[in-house]
């Protein structure tokens, strides 16, 4: 190791100091002077995207014989290290840079041709036997990998972790609507009671906004399929060979197993990024949904004796410093926080994502910072969700019954019977003598016993319960 601990790299402008015992160069350097803003490092899933991107490249070009095998074989072994995790330390890069994100595809070439002199044994530095621009990024402009590599994290994010997140989850709530389709409750509109429905109808009102959801993410991913790869500078391709970017992108499809495509139109992917708009405003609507989940769940599940009580929580943790045995709604009230986080990116991202002017958007960094946390939020919430909450959850199925017996909505079922007025009367008698809509029913003389427990038995309300006579 050096005296001073430092080597000496180059770059286009000169000279630069960088710590001896790292695999960055010259570029990364200045961007950690420069953009020492915040905490947020760019989010690591771009690592791995940047990796898998600059492997298809190398194939692409070598395929075409404009970079030798040896090169392209030492870009391979070195992309898979970083696949694998091996040098996640070597990317200390803000967000907050330049809009473009160059620094960080900088910091990738940088990382990748170091590692390579590692592997050849010649000095870090020397960039021999690669050269960051002229090998490692060969037929690429960060205006296009940058974009590519947003798209292949975002894609990865959604297929591998977030949709199967959300299906686990839709399964374990069918799992209990399944299981309580035969308990009838009050159901409520306004907050206030309303006609019977079973436990097992309202939570397959969640399993189906889970369904719609995961269809909405299904398309949305597919839309970020197409590539910029290839479009280099401005999406013309100059520099390129004809068939690199086809070539480039079949590279990176075989490689993820996705089917990854190279845009017609490179000039929208580089001035726009409307896909991962629209992404976002999916991740923002099932964050919707998931609020809306958590909050019916902890409403319902309040008390034990002072609230609905309809349902018993897990009892994960205690729930107060100082009142013993309290059991609070933990898993509904982190989710509930983290899906008003992905509502407030997708804001950010929308905002990005208009913001772009002329031939290139310059808030590519806020747009996948916001999308990656996105996604992340949501699929470790969901996990949690299902595993310390849906999963452990129970009907309170003497509550349920007591409230049902109590309820004065079974006199909508009279209404054809004797008449909406006259069950309005049998409603009203019933909150006046304190007396059940049965009792109320028989004082005021309007139906006898037997026919009171016909026509208002809850289990014919859960469904369309008029018989019509066919027209003759």
């Amino acid at each position: 190791m050096s005296a001073t601990g430092f080597r000496t790299e180059t770059d286009g402008m000169g000279a630069v100091d960088v710590p001896e015992n790292v695999l960055w160069g010259a570029q990364t350097q200045r961007s950690l002077h420069y953009f020492s803003i915040g905490r947020d490092l760019m989010p690591p899933e771009m690592i791995e995207a940047y990796a898998l991107v600059k492997h298809a490249c190398a194939s692409a070009n070598a395929e075409s014989g404009r970079l030798d095998a040896d090169s392209a074989n030492l870009i391979h072994v070195v992309c898979d290290e970083i696949i694998a995790g091996q040098h996640d330390t070597m990317f200390p890069l803000r967000v907050w840079m330049t809009g473009s994100g160059t620094q960080f595809n900088m910091n990738v070439n940088e990382v990748i041709a170091n590692r390579a002199s590692q592997i050849a044994g010649a000095p870090l530095g020397s960039k021999t036997p690669l050269h960051p621009n002229d090998h490692v990024n060969m037929g690429q402009s960060t205006n296009c990998n940058f974009p590519t590599a947003m798209h292949v994290a975002a894609v990865l994010g959604v297929e591998h972790r977030l949709l199967p997140a959300l299906t686990r989850l839709r399964d374990a709530i069918a799992a209990k609507a399944e299981a309580w389709k035969d308990l009838v409750k009050v159901g409520r509109t306004h907050l206030q009671d309303a006609v019977p429905i079973t436990l097992g109808q309202e939570w397959y009102g969640y399993v189906g906004m889970l369904d719609e959801n995961i269809k909405r993410l299904e398309a949305a991913r597919d839309g970020l399929l197409p590539l910029a790869l290839g479009g280099t500078a401005l999406g013309t391709g100059v520099n390129t060979d004809v068939g690199f970017d086809q070539r480039a992108c079949s590279a990176l499809a075989e490689q993820t197993g996705l089917a990854f495509t190279s845009a017609e139109n490179k000039f929208a992917l580089q001035g726009g990024h409307d896909a991962l708009v629209h992404l976002s405003g999916c991740l923002r609507t099932t964050a919707g949904a998931l609020f809306k989940i958590a909050n019916d769940i902890r409403l319902l599940a309040c008390g034990p004796r002072a609230g609905l009580s309809e349902l018993h929580l897990p009892e994960n943790e205690p729930g107060s410093s100082i009142m013993p045995g309290k059991i609070n709604p933990t898993q509904a009230e982190a989710l509930a926080m983290l899906t008003l986080q992905v509502m407030s990116n997708d804001v950010a991202v929308g905002l990005g994502g208009a913001s772009g002017m002329l031939d290139m958007n310059v808030y590519k960094p806020l747009i996948i910072q916001n999308v990656m946390q996105g996604i992340t939020l949501l699929n470790d919430g969901a996990e949690n969700f299902r595993r310390f909450l849906i999963e452990g959850i129970e009907a309170n199925e003497h509550r349920l019954k007591q409230d049902l017996d109590r309820s004065l909505v079974l006199v909508t079922a009279l209404s054809p019977a004797i008449g909406y007025d006259a069950a309005s009367k049998v409603a009203h008698h019933a909150v006046e003598t304190g007396s059940s809509p049965r009792e109320a029913a028989l004082a005021l003389g309007l139906m006898t016993g037997e026919e009171y427990d016909r026509v208002a038995d809850p289990r014919h309300m859960l469904r369309p319960n008029i018989t019509v006579a066919p027209k003759v």
